[in-house]
């Protein structure tokens, strides 16, 4: 009840209001975890897990996510339009592929390339050099052996010299201002799969379905084009339609009636 009394000193300040306001939101979350699983609590003998601090650590993986944003226009009034993007990016999985790299290689290769993209302008000539110089710098950050960089030189037949690598990893980095640390797509999808019932999700992601709604759909409208012959680009789905990664792109979920009614309203379709 101390909370309903009237107070007696001066008024309280925006800063006071919010702090408290802060601090409710704070005891509210503590609150709701009481009521939620924590799906940490029996990871506490394996110190990769970082138990007592993985919270945090998603915490700041938002934060990052918010910070390092791309603009859903980004290539507008660019030389590169995105089926360029689409072309280079399909190849990328093949050598991603070829190179046997992690599959946080490639995540951190394509956002590496698309920051770029997004604040330094490129021409048609330099975009494979872009790409395969973000390879590489994926690899030196994710991998414990990167390939060399004549293998780089080698995956383009040429198309690029050593120096020409170097050249443009060095503008990479310096128009990143050296930040490569990014939440990727499989930190959160692994997060997601641990917590597992939707409560559980939505608490421990941080989303809503209504939030993320919009990005399924469009994931939706890319399988059911590759499933119709509708597009190109099929480098993804041949990655995983071997038996390593349990043959996932063929599997019959994926040519089902909640697939396609989740893509219909960006394919025109009702």
């Amino acid at each position: 009840m101390a909370l309903l009394r009237r107070p007696t000193g001066p008024s309280p300040t925006p800063e006071d209001i919010s702090m408290k306001e802060e601090n409710l939101c704070q005891a509210f979350s503590d609150a709701l975890l009481c009521k939620i699983e924590d799906i940490d609590i029996e990871d506490w003998e394996n110190p990769q897990l970082c138990s007592d601090y993985v919270k945090d650590i998603y915490q700041y993986l938002r934060q990052l996510e918010t910070l390092q944003t791309i603009n859903a226009h980004f290539l507008d009034g660019r030389d590169i339009n995105g089926r360029m993007r689409a072309i280079l990016v399909d190849w990328l999985v093949q050598v991603h592929s070829k190179f046997r790299l992690l599959q946080e290689t490639l995540y951190m290769c394509i956002a590496i390339m698309d920051r770029f993209l997004q604040v330094q302008p490129v021409s048609r000539k330099k975009l494979q050099l872009v790409g395969i110089t973000a390879l590489l710098l994926a690899s030196k950050y994710e991998e414990m052996f990167s390939p060399n960089i004549e293998d780089f030189v080698y995956i383009t037949d040429n198309a690029y010299t050593s120096s020409q690598i170097r050249e443009m990893e060095t503008l990479i980095l310096k128009e990143l201002k050296f930040e490569l640390g990014r939440p990727l797509p499989l930190h959160f999808l692994r997060r997601a799969s641990k917590a597992g019932e939707n409560l559980k999700q939505q608490y421990y992601t941080g989303y809503t379905e209504n939030e993320i709604l919009e990005v399924m759909q469009h994931m939706a409208k890319n399988v059911v084009k590759v499933n119709e012959n509708l597009m190109k680009f099929i480098a993804i789905k041949n990655k995983y339609a071997s038996s390593k990664l349990l043959k996932i792109s063929t599997i019959p979920q994926l040519n089902s009636k909640a697939i396609q009614e989740l893509a219909s309203p960006l394919m025109g379709r009702s």
